[in-house]
């Protein structure tokens, strides 16, 4: 799996997580079936919302090429907000053909983040 991180503002800064940290700290969490209705991140601009991020065809389409490469059979991880810490690829797949649920594992609380005050760019890839 590529290198990427969940990204969220915090009172120091952007924080980030390593998403194969997040993997390995939820691989015991139980899995659960949620409803899309509850995945909030589908009425934002989840993958546009960092500065110089544009939806732009080709950034779309490589966004559906991720969707299309991606596997439903993994679960999503949830933050202890409900918020989508990995697996945004899977949830806009998963509404895309038509499901009303998605797997997902969900932090009691939240692990603490790997860098904060790093832009996206500044973190290795």
């Amino acid at each position: 799996m590529r290198r990427q991180y969940h990204f969220r503002p915090g009172p120091d800064g952007l924080r980030a997580w390593d998403v194969h940290r997040l993997i390995r700290l939820a691989r015991h969490l139980p899995v659960t079936q949620v409803p899309l209705t509850d995945i909030r991140e589908l009425d934002e601009p989840y993958w546009f919302s960092h500065e110089g991020d544009a939806p732009t065809p080709r950034a779309i389409a490589l966004h559906v090429q991720l969707m299309d490469a991606c596997d439903l059979r993994w679960p999503i991880i949830l933050s202890a907000d409900g918020g989508v810490m990995d697996g945004m690829h899977r949830v806009a797949q998963a509404l895309r053909l038509g499901h009303t649920h998605i797997s997902a594992q969900r932090f009691a609380t939240d692990p603490a983040p790997d860098y904060v005050g790093m832009g996206p760019q500044e973190l290795p890839y």
